[in-house]
C-alpha cells in the first residue's frame, strides 16, 4: 500500500527537497502531497515529479489560513481516506531580515509564532483524524537546535552567540508540542518526532547562503523520521548527528 505523505511549505528549500526525496525513495512507495500557499506553485512541483514517473499531488495549504487548512484536510479525506505522514515544514525567520530595536519585539514574536507554532498546530488539529486512520502514522515537526534550551545556554555551542528569540522560542514551543503528542498518543502507534535539519542553504535567512548543507542533504533526517520503522520511539528530538538535547 502506498504511503500518503503531506509536506507543508513544499515548493522550495527543505520542503521541496523532502517532497522529492519521499517521492523518489527507492524502498517506499510514497504519494507526496505538495503543500503550497499558492496552488500554482504546488502544481508545478507535482507536475515535475509526475513527469519523472512519481506520485505527487498539489494541495493548497496556507498554514495561517484555518479555513483553508480544513478544506485541504477534507480534500485529502475524499481522495485518500487517510494520511500516513505529516511533515510540518513551513516556517519563517523574520528576525534574520528585520533589524529589531529591542531584543524582544512583540510584533516579530506574533509573526513568527503565527507560522511556526500556531500554523503547525492548526495543521495538526485538522489532519490528526486522518493520521489516526493510518496503520503507521508519523508526524515530523521541523525544528532547530536553536530551539534547544540546553544548546542556547551552552557556551560551547556554535549557535551560542545567535540571538533570535522569537525564532528560538517558536522552535522550543514546537518541540513541546512534539512531546505532548508523544504522551497523549502513546499506545496508538503514532510516532511524533522533532528534527533539526542543520544549517541549510535555503532562503530562510541571508546567512544561509553560505550554510554547509544543501537542502537535499538536510532532507535525509526528515525522511528518516517520516518513514521511521515500527518500534521507533515517539517524542524524540534528532538531527543527522543523532539525539539533540531539549
Amino acid at each position: 500500500m502506498t504511503t500518503i505523505a503531506l509536506i507543508t511549505g513544499a515548493t522550495r528549500g527543505l520542503g521541496l527537497a523532502t517532497a522529492r526525496a519521499l517521492a523518489t525513495h527507492p524502498d517506499h512507495d510514497v504519494t507526496v502531497l505538495v503543500g503550497a500557499r499558492r496552488l500554482e506553485d504546488g502544481e508545478r512541483v507535482a507536475a515535475d515529479l509526475r513527469a519523472d514517473g512519481h506520485r505527487a499531488e498539489a494541495l493548497r495549504l496556507d498554514v495561517e489560513d484555518p479555513a483553508g487548512i480544513r478544506t485541504a484536510a477534507h480534500r485529502v479525506e475524499c481522495a485518500h481516506g487517510r494520511l500516513d505522514v505529516l511533515v510540518n515544514n513551513a516556517g519563517i525567520l523574520p528576525e534574520a531580515v528585520t533589524p529589531a530595536a529591542e531584543v524582544v519585539d512583540l510584533g516579530l514574536f506574533r509573526q513568527t509564532f503565527d507560522t511556526n507554532v500556531f500554523g503547525a498546530v492548526a495543521v495538526l488539529e485538522a489532519f490528526l483524524p486522518l493520521l489516526r486512520r493510518s496503520d503507521r502514522p508519523r508526524i515530523v515537526n521541523v525544528s532547530s537546535t536553536m530551539g534547544s534550551l540546553a544548546d542556547q545556554t551552552d557556551p560551547e555551542s556554535p549557535y551560542y552567540g545567535t540571538v533570535v528569540p522569537a525564532y528560538q522560542a517558536s522552535k522550543a514551543a514546537l518541540n513541546s508540542v512534539t512531546i505532548a503528542l508523544a504522551k497523549q498518543l502513546a499506545g496508538t502507534g503514532l510516532v511524533a518526532t522533532s528534527v533539526c535539519p542543520g544549517f541549510v542553504r535555503t532562503g530562510l535567512a541571508p546567512a544561509a547562503a553560505d550554510a554547509p548543507l544543501s537542502a537535499e542533504e538536510a532532507a535525509r533526517v526528515v525522511v528518516e523520521a517520516a518513514l521511521a520503522p515500527e518500534g521507533t520511539p515517539s517524542g524524540r528530538f534528532v538531527s543527522l548527528a543523532g539525539a539533540v538535547p531539549w
